[in-house]
């Protein structure tokens, strides 16, 4: 009771304060497939222009709060409970945009009015989480198997048009697991991604950076700091981190 009445008072102070953001993480997922776990968080996302104002709010208010890392991820807490406040994907490779709140469906979280992540951007956000110690894969499976009847596929390949490679791996993915059901993605799609593929490995091109730090910056050090690969990642989070310096933001447990 003590962490839904935290989650319950976070969610009423971004609501009340006026603050755009949508519900993600196992609350979403749930919406979308039916699916519950247990949750140790409660993740909201908001654009990382908000996130100042939101911290600052919710300290007024007596919580504790910290940017975890400027890239994508601020805490809120009280005790042993908190919440994540989630502006991009940790690669600095993909950021909520308002187009994702906007789109986000109207619900409500422990009686609070607040809108849901559609399955599409939710989808998005967790093709990067391919992590060894964390793989997201099942939940974006799932999500195609609940709602690839009525996914808006135009959508998805809007906001992975830079990354559709990895929307490709996820579909090929969810083929090998539900065989059975790969008419949920439409023919236009495979045709396209496929076609996509096969230009790709024909035509390759010689000057296309390295992305295994986009993946992961860890399992992918080798590559950079002995193979001389190029490194995404710290080009991304160097453009990003310029714009924040735009944007007075709090970086400093307050607890």
């Amino acid at each position: 009771m003590e962490e839904r009445e935290f989650y319950r008072e976070v969610l009423l102070i971004l609501h009340d304060g006026g603050i755009p953001f949508a519900v993600g993480g196992a609350f979403a997922i749930h919406k979308h497939t039916s699916i519950w776990r247990c949750t140790k968080d409660l993740d909201l996302l908001l654009v990382f222009s908000a996130v100042p104002t939101a911290l600052e709010k919710l300290r007024q208010a007596g919580f504790d709060t910290w940017v975890e890392d400027p890239i994508w991820l601020a805490k809120v807490a009280r005790g042993d409970d908190f919440v994540d406040l989630i502006s991009g994907m940790g690669n600095a490779g993909l950021f909520v945009e308002q187009s994702w709140l906007a789109r986000s469906i109207p619900d409500s979280i422990f009686g609070v009015p607040c809108n849901v992540l559609r399955a599409e951007e939710l989808i998005a956000s967790k093709l990067f989480v391919t992590r060894r110690e964390r793989f997201d894969g099942a939940d974006v499976v799932h999500l195609i198997r609940k709602c690839g009847a009525n996914l808006d596929w135009d959508r998805l390949l809007q906001i992975l048009h830079p990354h559709w490679e990895l929307l490709y791996w996820a579909l090929v993915l969810f083929a090998y697991v539900y065989p059975a059901q790969i008419s949920l993605v439409p023919e236009r799609i495979w045709g396209d991604l496929t076609q996509r593929f096969i230009n790709h490995i024909s035509h390759p091109r010689k000057d296309d950076p390295f992305r295994g730090s986009l993946i992961d910056p860890y399992m992918f050090a080798i590559d950079v700091n002995e193979w001389g690969e190029r490194d995404l990642y710290r080009e991304n989070a160097g453009r990003h981190l310029k714009r924040l310096q735009q944007i007075e933001s709090p970086t400093e447990n307050t607890a």
